[in-house]
Parts: structure tokens; C-alpha cells; sequence
């Protein structure tokens, strides 16, 4: 018997040193890591011990006979992965990364953000050194996306906030939310109180289409579809008109998934999650019976990862739909294809894709509708979206690489919803550079850069360091390298000492923001958000301003 990883894999590779026959692959050293969907259990080297199971903070490990049916396909996938990479196992010793010489004192780190990608930080910095972080977050909750971000069907996902929890219990992190850097404190201030700042804020904006009639009400971004359905306080007000019978997702990442799924799963399932309580009353009287997913590539390009994509199938009163003209492929993608060298997950999409569209679709049955090939190039209607416009592309070879060219055919398919899902995109920090091409504040290895020159004392880890790419799991081994930079320069002496030490920090912030929210007040707000789910059967009922927010953090 084996263990098995499947679909909520988070790719932070915890589990990867745990394993004492090192049968968990691809590791972070190696290159295949920084595109893979997921991590892999070899079934012929496990030996059925189990410590990977303790050591996955997503709870995504399971032994192979306790695999549900949604799961057991996982039990192949895991297995093809090493068909095609075949297990060289290595047994160097682990090198103990070097800490700070104590002679140097306690090193003071503020992290702007409290998400996933602080969050590693943090955590990297309590194991590696004698440090003290103070947490900052405009919010009055940590967790950044792992709370406004992942679905909230997607519960297992969200665990990895309790391994941070964990790692948090100690007085040398302390939490500094409801405080936004730049309004209550400046980024100046910041670095007169500790010896570096790192800022890990993530990619708080997305992509626009950037076609005629994208402002028209009823056209609107993925990115606050879900932070509303999730209670994100800024987006908490909003409504979306759900009367239509027809939403069309521009783009096909794992966000589109999401939002397809949130929009066609029954309201009785929805209600045993934490979704907000106003997206869940709104989706109760939802008539969307229809949610089509727009992909500008063909199916071996899409953006989404076989394991959401696989998870589609087995959705309770729902169709994927998907035509068989629509899986024709062009001579570079059917090459690819047909090599017996392509990585199994890929071809599993393909797969996946052709079993359902072989499949007879029940007239009662929502529907998920998977369009390849189409780019939009109008949103129409009078006063409210109508329709949306599109043009069939056809793929070329360019440069080496398969892109979408636009063709003369063009379809126009009614909506009353027009979300666009093509990617989030970073916005500039106050006092630091900022590339507009990439969305990223440059740097190297996690330093800041300016005009050539590293910033002294300033690092960035994240979605704003790296771009919008990877998964929750992807930013710990991006936290390791940024904070070994920080170390590197602590231990050399390049770090200016603080001026104010962490008494000063909190009679600062005493003085400037009151409402400022500690351990104490989180615990409080997550204690009563708990509390309110219990009676409901729900994992937590979420406070949705923050008012009510700030009202349970101080009682």
C-alpha cells in the first residue's frame, strides 16, 4: 500500500524532507518544480509510514485505500508521473542552514502583509534566527488569499493557516493588523524601527480586456466576483445581478474553475461552507443555469490544472460540456501530444477533456461549458451586457512557441454576466520602484533594486516579487530565498540598526491607528466567527465589514 497526493496539493514541498526513502518528487532543487501542478508520491518506493501525511499542510495525502471516489484517479496520476520521470533517489545529508551570529543581537524584520507569502516568510525567519516580526496588514484578519481568495469549497485548502497559527504562537511575532503602511505608518518609519522591511502585499489588482463595452454594467473582474463571495470588506457591499440565465468567464485558470463552480453548485452544498452570507442568500435565488468558460488557446494550452479540471466531474447536478470539434488540434499541439515524452498531467487535460465530451449531458443538469480558441472583442448591451462578441483564433508555431492568431470568424454568444479571469496583476508601493511591464517591484533573489543598485534593508517575496504565478504552497520556497538574502546581509553587517526598538513601534502605532488589532483581537474575531457557524453546521460564518470585524476583536 501507498500514500497517495491529490487535488488540494499545495506544492510548499513540507512534506518532501519528512519522507525517509525520499520517493516525493519534484523537490524544490529541481527544475520541474517551478511548473508542476503538484507534488508525487513514487508507489514502488513508499513505504507506507506516513510521515508525509503529518507533514502536508493542506491535508491533500491520503493512503491508497482510503481514496474516495472523486480521489482514486490520483492513484495513476501519481504513478504516471514517475513513469515518465523515473525515481533517482538522493540521500546527501540535509545541510543545516547557518543562523546569525548571536554576538550580532535580535534582528528586527517588519513584513508588510499577512498572506501566504508573508506568512512563509515569517515563518522561515523565526526558524532561522534570533528575530522579532511585527506583521503588518490593512485588514483586521491575516491570511490574506487563503481567507478572501480560495473557494470555499475548498476547506482543506484553507488549513494551511492553521500550521501557521502554529508557528505564531510566540511573543516574537507580534500582529499588526488594521494598520496600513502608508496611511498609519510610512515606509521610513518602518525602517527606523526594524533592520529590514520585507513587503510580500501580493498582486491586488487584474488585467482588463481592454475591448469596447467592458465598463458596462454586468461586465465585471473574476477577482471581485470572488472576493465578494468570500466576504472581503471592501467588496462586502457590492451585488451582481444573477437573474441572467448565462455567465461567460473570460480566461480558464484554476480562478475561472472556481468561480464556475461557486455560480453552478446547489445553495445546500454552499451552505455547509464559510461563503459570505450574502453571496450565499444571493446564489439561493440565483437563475444562472449556464457558465461558459472562454480559453484563447485550445485544450493542451489550458491555463487550469488537470487535478480542479479532473475535480469538474464530479460535481453533483452539473454537466461539463465540451463539443468534439472544439478538441481538433493544430499540427504543433497534436505533435505534442503524440510525444511519448509529453508530462502525464498534460496529457491528462486532453483526456479529460475528450471524456467529457463523450458524455451525454441530463437537461436538468446545470451546466460548465468549455470553449477553446476565442478571444472576446466586444461586450454589447443597452445599458447592462447582453452579449459578448468573439473571434475563433487559430495557433501558430512563433519563435518556438504555440500562440493564438486571430481569425475572420467571429460568434456572438448572449450573457447577462461578462466576468474576465485572465490574471491579477500587482499595483506600485509608496517609496519603492516599480516595473508597470511585469506588475513586480524589481529585484533579485527577493533585494530590491533601483536604478541598478540594491536598496538597502528593503526585500519583496511573493506575487509582487515574483509575478502572479504558482500556487499558495509555491511562495515558501520563494520566502526561503528572500529571507536568505536578508540573512546573508544581516550576518555581513549591511543592515542599519534600528532607531526604535518594539515599545517604540507599539507607542507609535498606539498614537496613530487605536483600532489596531493584535493576537488577542484575532483570536477573538476567529473565535466568534467559529461560534457563529457552529449551530449551522459551517466551518466559520465570516464578519463582512470592519466595523463588525473591529466590534469582535476588542469585544
Amino acid at each position: 500500500m501507498a500514500y497517495v497526493i491529490t487535488q488540494r496539493c499545495c506544492n510548499d514541498a513540507s512534506c518532501v524532507p519528512e519522507c525517509p526513502v525520499d520517493c516525493i518528487r519534484p523537490t524544490p532543487g529541481q527544475p520541474e518544480f517551478a511548473t508542476t501542478e503538484q507534488l508525487y508520491i513514487d508507489p514502488d518506493t513508499c513505504i507506507d509510514c506516513g510521515a508525509c501525511v503529518d507533514a502536508c499542510p493542506v491535508e491533500a495525502i491520503f493512503s491508497e485505500d482510503d481514496l474516495t471516489a472523486s480521489l482514486a484517479r490520483f492513484r495513476d496520476i501519481n504513478a504516471a508521473y514517475f513513469q515518465r520521470h523515473p525515481l533517482e533517489s538522493n540521500f546527501d545529508p540535509l545541510v543545516t542552514p547557518a543562523r546569525p551570529p548571536k554576538e550580532l543581537g535580535t534582528l528586527r524584520v517588519a513584513i508588510v502583509g499577512a498572506g501566504p507569502a508573508a506568512c512563509y516568510a515569517a515563518d522561515e525567519l523565526l526558524r532561522r534566527a534570533d528575530v522579532e516580526v511585527e506583521m503588518f496588514d490593512r485588514l483586521p484578519t491575516p491570511w490574506g488569499l487563503v481567507r478572501a481568495g480560495v473557494a470555499p469549497d475548498h476547506p482543506g485548502t484553507k488549513s494551511v493557516s492553521s500550521m501557521f497559527e502554529s508557528a505564531f504562537r510566540r511573543d516574537t511575532l507580534q500582529y499588526r493588523l488594521n494598520v496600513e503602511v502608508g496611511k498609519h505608518i510610512s515606509h521610513e518609519e518602518l525602517q527606523a524601527h526594524h533592520h529590514a522591511v520585507i513587503y510580500a502585499v501580493g498582486a491586488s489588482t487584474d488585467r482588463r480586456l481592454d475591448v469596447p463595452g467592458e465598463d458596462l454594467p454586468g461586465s465585471r473582474s473574476a477577482t471581485e466576483f470572488v472576493a465578494w463571495y468570500n466576504g472581503h470588506p471592501d467588496y462586502a457591499e457590492r451585488s451582481f445581478d444573477l437573474s441572467g440565465e448565462r455567465v461567460v468567464i473570460v480566461g480558464n485558470g484554476n480562478v475561472a474553475l472556481d468561480v464556475a463552480r461557486v455560480l453552478t453548485l446547489s445553495s445546500d452544498e454552499l451552505a455547509t461552507t464559510d461563503i459570505a452570507d450574502h453571496a450565499l442568500d444571493a446564489l439561493r435565488s440565483s437563475n444562472i443555469r449556464e457558465v461558459v468558460v472562454l480559453g484563447r488557446r485550445g485544450p493542451l494550452q489550458a491555463a487550469y490544472t488537470s487535478a480542479e479540471f479532473l475535480a469538474l466531474g464530479h460535481l453533483k447536478g452539473v454537466d461539463v460540456i465540451i463539443d468534439p470539434a472544439e478538441l481538433e488540434l493544430d499540427p504543433a499541439s497534436q505533435a505534442l501530444l503524440d510525444d511519448p515524452d509529453i508530462e502525464p498531467s498534460l496529457r491528462l487535460k486532453y483526456e479529460l477533456a475528450r471524456e467529457y465530451a463523450a458524455k451525454a449531458p441530463n437537461p436538468d443538469n446545470k451546466r460548465i461549458v468549455f470553449r477553446y480558441l476565442a478571444s472576446p472583442t466586444e461586450i454589447r448591451g443597452a445599458g447592462h451586457v447582453e452579449e459578448l462578441e468573439f473571434v475563433h483564433n487559430e495557433l501558430i508555431s512563433e519563435d518556438g512557441r504555440v500562440v493564438a492568431q486571430a481569425s475572420d470568424r467571429r460568434e456572438t454568444l448572449p450573457a447577462s454576466i461578462v466576468l474576465r479571469s485572465i490574471g491579477y496583476r500587482g499595483v506600485p508601493i509608496a517609496d519603492l520602484p516599480f516595473d508597470e511591464r511585469a506588475g513586480i517591484v524589481p529585484n533579485e533573489y527577493g533585494r530590491v533594486v533601483a536604478d541598478g543598485v540594491h536598496v538597502t534593508g528593503v526585500y519583496v517575496s511573493g506575487w509582487i516579487k515574483r509575478g502572479p504565478r504558482g500556487v499558495i504552497g509555491s511562495n515558501r520556497v520563494d520566502a526561503t530565498e528572500t529571507v536568505e538574502q536578508l540573512l546573508e546581509d544581516f550576518t555581513s553587517g549591511k543592515l542599519a540598526a534600528p532607531q526604535g526598538d518594539r515599545a517604540a513601534l507599539e507607542a507609535l502605532l498606539a498614537q496613530r491607528q487605536p483600532d489596531a488589532v493584535g493576537r488577542d483581537g484575532w483570536k477573538a474575531i476567529d473565535a466568534a466567527e467559529k461560534s457563529a457557524g457552529k449551530s449551522g453546521g459551517r466551518p466559520r460564518v465570516k464578519f463582512t465589514t470592519i466595523e463588525d470585524l473591529l466590534k469582535a476583536a476588542h469585544g
